[in-house]
């Protein structure tokens, strides 16, 4: 079984790598066959919530997270 990474990353999204499965609120999964990567929206602008569909740049988002 592959480990799940979950990277922040600057000024965007939130990458998921791995084996993972992704729910709304009400319980319903998110159809993500064959995907072993995906991007989640941080800045709140993507028309594919939860998903990351690039709109940070255009928002110009500014978020940098280091681990302390």
């Amino acid at each position: 079984m592959m480990a799940t990474k979950i990277t922040v990353k600057d000024h965007g999204s939130i990458q998921v790598e791995g084996e993972f499965e992704v729910y709304d609120l009400k319980g319903k999964k998110f159809d993500l066959t064959g995907k072993q990567t995906i991007y989640l929206c941080r800045c709140g602008h993507s028309k594919n919530k939860p998903f990351c569909d690039g709109a940070h740049k255009a928002a110009n988002f500014v978020s940098e997270i280091n681990a302390k």
